[in-house]
C-alpha cells in the first residue's frame, strides 16, 4: 500500500508543462480574436463615417440646389481645389472631411459626384488595408436634388 501512495502524492513536472503549453496557446489565440476584432472594428468606423461624409454633402448640395450641377467632380477629387465659388468650398470641405474622418489625416480618401441634379451618384473611396481590407474600398449613394 505504501507504494500505491507514494505514486498519487503530487503532480509531475510533465504534467504541469504539458498544463502551461495548453494554457499558452489558448493565450494566442484569444489574443489573435481581438486583433481581428479591432481590424473590424476599425473598418466598421471608417465605413460609418463614409456614409455620414456622403450625407453631410448630400445636404450641403440640397442647401445650394439651384447650383446643384456645380457639385459635378468630373473625376475622383482627392485635393481641395480652390475654388471660390459655394459649392467649390463645400467640396473642398468635403475632400478635407473625409481625409481627416475616414483615413485620420491620411491622403487616401477620395470623393466623386456626379449626375446631379437629376441622379447624382456619390463616390467615396479610400484605402481599407489597415482595418484588413481591400486596398481600394468603395461607398457608392445614389439621390437626386
Amino acid at each position: 500500500m505504501a507504494s500505491a501512495a507514494n505514486r498519487m502524492r503530487g503532480i509531475s513536472l510533465i504534467e504541469v508543462m504539458v498544463s502551461v503549453l495548453i494554457l499558452a496557446v489558448g493565450m494566442l489565440g484569444i489574443a489573435a480574436m481581438q486583433s481581428v476584432a479591432l481590424r473590424g472594428g476599425q473598418s466598421s468606423l471608417e465605413s460609418t463615417q463614409a456614409v455620414m461624409q456622403t450625407t453631410a454633402i448630400i445636404e450641403a448640395m440640397r442647401a445650394n440646389s439651384l447650383n446643384a450641377a456645380a457639385y459635378n467632380t468630373g473625376g475622383m477629387r482627392c485635393a481641395a481645389t480652390g475654388v471660390a465659388t459655394l459649392a467649390g468650398n463645400d467640396l473642398d470641405t468635403w475632400v478635407g472631411s473625409l481625409q481627416s474622418t475616414i483615413t485620420r489625416g491620411g491622403a487616401t480618401a477620395c470623393g466623386q459626384i456626379s449626375g446631379c441634379p437629376a441622379n447624382c451618384q456619390i463616390i467615396v473611396q479610400w484605402d481599407d488595408q489597415r482595418a484588413g481590407g481591400s486596398a481600394t474600398r468603395q461607398l457608392v449613394t445614389r439621390t437626386s436634388i
